[in-house]
Protein backbone atom coordinates (compact mmCIF):
# COMPACT_ATOMS: atom_id res chain seq x y z
CA UNK A 1 0.00 0.00 0.00
CA UNK A 2 1.41 3.38 -1.02
CA UNK A 3 1.63 6.06 1.69
CA UNK A 4 -1.26 8.45 2.26
CA UNK A 5 -0.29 11.57 4.18
CA UNK A 6 -2.80 13.39 6.38
CA UNK A 7 -2.22 17.02 5.42
CA UNK A 8 -4.28 18.30 8.36
CA UNK A 9 -1.25 17.42 10.49
CA UNK A 10 1.59 19.94 9.87
CA UNK A 11 4.40 17.39 10.14
CA UNK A 12 2.62 14.84 7.94
CA UNK A 13 1.89 17.60 5.42
CA UNK A 14 5.56 18.60 5.33
CA UNK A 15 6.68 15.00 4.81
CA UNK A 16 3.93 14.36 2.28
CA UNK A 17 4.79 17.38 0.17
CA UNK A 18 8.47 16.44 0.16
CA UNK A 19 7.61 12.87 -0.85
CA UNK A 20 5.23 14.09 -3.55
CA UNK A 21 7.79 16.52 -4.95
CA UNK A 22 10.38 13.75 -5.17
CA UNK A 23 7.88 11.40 -6.82
CA UNK A 24 6.97 13.96 -9.48
CA UNK A 25 10.65 14.60 -10.18
CA UNK A 26 11.13 10.84 -10.66
CA UNK A 27 8.30 10.75 -13.19
CA UNK A 28 5.84 9.03 -10.84
CA UNK A 29 2.22 9.87 -10.07
CA UNK A 30 0.81 11.64 -7.02
CA UNK A 31 -2.73 12.25 -5.82
CA UNK A 32 -3.38 15.76 -4.57
CA UNK A 33 -6.39 17.62 -3.17
CA UNK A 34 -7.93 20.47 -5.14
CA UNK A 35 -10.93 22.70 -4.51
CA UNK A 36 -13.04 20.72 -6.99
CA UNK A 37 -12.22 16.98 -6.76
CA UNK A 38 -9.06 15.05 -6.00
CA UNK A 39 -6.57 14.93 -8.86
CA UNK A 40 -3.91 12.51 -10.00
CA UNK A 41 -0.92 14.38 -11.32
CA UNK A 42 2.40 14.05 -13.09
CA UNK A 43 5.19 16.27 -14.39
CA UNK A 44 3.58 18.02 -17.38
CA UNK A 45 6.93 18.11 -19.20
CA UNK A 46 7.63 14.38 -18.93
CA UNK A 47 5.90 12.47 -21.76
CA UNK A 48 6.54 9.17 -19.98
CA UNK A 49 4.93 10.46 -16.77
CA UNK A 50 1.90 11.80 -18.63
CA UNK A 51 1.50 8.44 -20.37
CA UNK A 52 1.73 6.75 -16.98
CA UNK A 53 -1.13 9.00 -15.81
CA UNK A 54 -3.29 8.07 -18.80
CA UNK A 55 -2.52 4.39 -18.31
CA UNK A 56 -3.39 4.54 -14.59
CA UNK A 57 -6.81 5.95 -15.43
CA UNK A 58 -7.36 3.61 -18.37
CA UNK A 59 -7.63 6.60 -20.66
CA UNK A 60 -6.41 7.21 -24.22
CA UNK A 61 -4.46 10.06 -25.77
CA UNK A 62 -7.68 11.52 -27.20
CA UNK A 63 -8.49 12.81 -23.68
CA UNK A 64 -5.37 14.78 -22.66
CA UNK A 65 -5.18 15.98 -19.05
CA UNK A 66 -5.43 19.64 -18.05
CA UNK A 67 -2.42 21.44 -16.61
CA UNK A 68 -2.54 22.97 -13.14
CA UNK A 69 -0.36 26.00 -12.45
CA UNK A 70 0.81 27.65 -9.21
CA UNK A 71 0.17 31.26 -10.21
CA UNK A 72 -1.59 33.33 -12.85
CA UNK A 73 1.56 34.50 -14.60
CA UNK A 74 2.49 30.90 -15.43
CA UNK A 75 -0.31 30.94 -18.00
CA UNK A 76 1.69 33.13 -20.37
CA UNK A 77 4.57 30.67 -20.27
CA UNK A 78 2.47 27.78 -21.57
CA UNK A 79 -0.29 29.51 -23.58
CA UNK A 80 -0.31 32.08 -26.35
CA UNK A 81 -2.78 34.66 -27.71
CA UNK A 82 -4.79 34.76 -24.49
CA UNK A 83 -7.73 37.14 -25.13
CA UNK A 84 -8.46 40.06 -22.82
CA UNK A 85 -11.87 38.55 -22.08
CA UNK A 86 -10.20 35.45 -20.69
CA UNK A 87 -8.02 37.58 -18.44
CA UNK A 88 -11.20 39.11 -17.01
CA UNK A 89 -12.50 35.64 -16.20
CA UNK A 90 -9.16 34.71 -14.67
CA UNK A 91 -9.18 37.86 -12.53
CA UNK A 92 -12.59 36.83 -11.22
CA UNK A 93 -12.21 33.07 -10.82
CA UNK A 94 -8.52 32.17 -10.37
CA UNK A 95 -7.54 30.53 -8.21
CA UNK A 96 -10.74 28.53 -8.46
CA UNK A 97 -12.87 26.05 -10.39
CA UNK A 98 -12.40 27.45 -13.90
CA UNK A 99 -10.39 25.66 -16.61
CA UNK A 100 -9.45 27.64 -19.71
CA UNK A 101 -8.59 25.96 -23.02
CA UNK A 102 -5.98 28.09 -24.82
CA UNK A 103 -3.56 27.80 -27.70
CA UNK A 104 -0.37 26.21 -26.38
CA UNK A 105 3.01 27.87 -26.79
CA UNK A 106 4.43 26.14 -29.89
CA UNK A 107 7.95 26.09 -28.45
CA UNK A 108 7.04 23.79 -25.56
CA UNK A 109 8.52 20.30 -25.74
CA UNK A 110 5.82 18.31 -24.02
CA UNK A 111 3.31 15.65 -24.98
CA UNK A 112 -0.01 15.73 -23.14
CA UNK A 113 -1.79 13.63 -25.76
CA UNK A 114 -3.80 14.60 -28.82
CA UNK A 115 -4.26 18.27 -27.92
CA UNK A 116 -4.29 19.70 -31.48
CA UNK A 117 -2.11 22.56 -30.30
CA UNK A 118 -4.21 23.52 -27.28
CA UNK A 119 -3.79 23.26 -23.53
CA UNK A 120 -6.40 23.33 -20.75
CA UNK A 121 -5.11 25.36 -17.79
CA UNK A 122 -6.35 25.95 -14.24
CA UNK A 123 -5.03 27.46 -11.02
CA UNK A 124 -6.68 25.57 -8.14
CA UNK A 125 -7.86 27.18 -4.90
CA UNK A 126 -6.29 24.77 -2.44
CA UNK A 127 -3.24 25.48 -0.26
CA UNK A 128 -1.78 21.95 -0.50
CA UNK A 129 -2.16 21.85 -4.28
CA UNK A 130 -0.62 25.30 -4.67
CA UNK A 131 2.32 24.45 -2.41
CA UNK A 132 3.05 21.29 -4.39
CA UNK A 133 2.75 23.15 -7.71
CA UNK A 134 5.08 25.85 -6.40
CA UNK A 135 7.66 23.12 -5.77
CA UNK A 136 7.18 21.17 -9.01
CA UNK A 137 5.99 23.69 -11.59
CA UNK A 138 3.04 22.94 -13.90
CA UNK A 139 1.55 19.47 -13.51
CA UNK A 140 -0.69 17.45 -15.78
CA UNK A 141 -3.62 16.64 -13.51
CA UNK A 142 -6.81 14.71 -14.15
CA UNK A 143 -9.49 13.63 -11.71
CA UNK A 144 -8.28 10.85 -9.43
CA UNK A 145 -10.39 7.94 -10.64
CA UNK A 146 -10.50 5.16 -13.16
CA UNK A 147 -12.00 6.26 -16.47
CA UNK A 148 -15.78 6.02 -16.34
CA UNK A 149 -15.93 5.94 -12.52
CA UNK A 150 -16.99 8.81 -10.23
CA UNK A 151 -14.32 11.40 -9.49
CA UNK A 152 -12.74 10.93 -6.07
CA UNK A 153 -13.85 13.45 -3.45
CA UNK A 154 -11.48 12.16 -0.73
CA UNK A 155 -8.00 10.74 -0.61
CA UNK A 156 -9.35 7.37 0.42
CA UNK A 157 -11.70 7.22 -2.58
CA UNK A 158 -8.76 8.01 -4.85
CA UNK A 159 -6.62 5.30 -3.26
CA UNK A 160 -9.40 2.72 -3.57
CA UNK A 161 -9.51 3.32 -7.33
CA UNK A 162 -5.87 3.99 -8.25
CA UNK A 163 -4.08 1.86 -5.63
CA UNK A 164 -0.38 1.22 -6.34
CA UNK A 165 -0.31 3.06 -9.68
CA UNK A 166 0.22 6.22 -7.59
CA UNK A 167 3.39 6.72 -5.55
CA UNK A 168 2.14 9.27 -2.99
CA UNK A 169 -1.32 10.29 -1.76
CA UNK A 170 -1.87 13.72 -0.18
CA UNK A 171 -5.11 13.68 1.85
CA UNK A 172 -6.65 16.96 3.01
CA UNK A 173 -10.17 15.79 3.79
CA UNK A 174 -13.25 16.05 1.55
CA UNK A 175 -12.97 18.26 -1.55
CA UNK A 176 -14.78 21.58 -1.17
CA UNK A 177 -16.95 21.46 -4.29
CA UNK A 178 -17.03 17.75 -4.99
CA UNK A 179 -17.57 18.34 -8.69
CA UNK A 180 -15.23 19.11 -11.55
CA UNK A 181 -14.30 22.56 -12.81
CA UNK A 182 -16.18 24.46 -15.49
CA UNK A 183 -14.31 24.44 -18.82
CA UNK A 184 -14.26 27.42 -21.20
CA UNK A 185 -12.75 27.16 -24.70
CA UNK A 186 -10.90 30.37 -25.59
CA UNK A 187 -9.36 29.17 -28.87
CA UNK A 188 -12.06 30.56 -31.19
CA UNK A 189 -13.42 34.01 -31.99
CA UNK A 190 -16.06 33.57 -29.28
CA UNK A 191 -15.76 31.93 -25.89
CA UNK A 192 -17.54 28.60 -25.59
CA UNK A 193 -18.56 26.70 -22.48
CA UNK A 194 -17.44 23.11 -23.02
CA UNK A 195 -18.49 21.78 -19.63
CA UNK A 196 -20.51 23.21 -16.78
CA UNK A 197 -19.17 22.23 -13.40
CA UNK A 198 -18.56 24.04 -10.13
CA UNK A 199 -19.12 27.43 -11.82
CA UNK A 200 -22.51 28.14 -13.41
CA UNK A 201 -23.10 29.88 -16.72
CA UNK A 202 -24.78 32.72 -14.80
CA UNK A 203 -21.64 33.30 -12.75
CA UNK A 204 -19.52 33.47 -15.89
CA UNK A 205 -21.89 35.89 -17.60
CA UNK A 206 -22.06 38.19 -14.58
CA UNK A 207 -18.34 38.82 -15.10
CA UNK A 208 -18.42 38.74 -18.91
CA UNK A 209 -21.91 39.42 -20.31
CA UNK A 210 -20.91 39.29 -24.00
CA UNK A 211 -18.64 37.39 -26.34
CA UNK A 212 -20.09 33.91 -25.80
CA UNK A 213 -20.96 31.38 -28.47
CA UNK A 214 -24.07 29.28 -28.05
CA UNK A 215 -23.16 26.74 -25.36
CA UNK A 216 -22.76 23.07 -26.09
CA UNK A 217 -25.09 21.57 -23.53
CA UNK A 218 -22.73 18.95 -22.17
CA UNK A 219 -23.28 17.62 -18.65
CA UNK A 220 -20.38 17.41 -16.25
CA UNK A 221 -18.56 14.24 -17.26
CA UNK A 222 -17.63 11.92 -14.41
CA UNK A 223 -13.92 11.24 -14.39
CA UNK A 224 -12.91 14.20 -16.51
CA UNK A 225 -10.49 16.96 -15.65
CA UNK A 226 -10.17 18.44 -12.19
Amino acid sequence: MKPRFDCSDPEARRRGLSAAQSAVQRGELVVLPTDTVYGVGADAFSPAAVQRLLDAKGRGRAMPPPVLVPEVRTLDGIATSVPFAVRELIDAFWPGPLTIVCRAQPSLTWDLGDTHGTVAVRMPLHPVALELLDRTGPMAVSSANLSGQPAARTGQEAQEQLADSVAVYLDAGPAEHGEASTIVDATGEELRVLRLGALSEQELRRVLPEGWAEPERRPVREGGGS
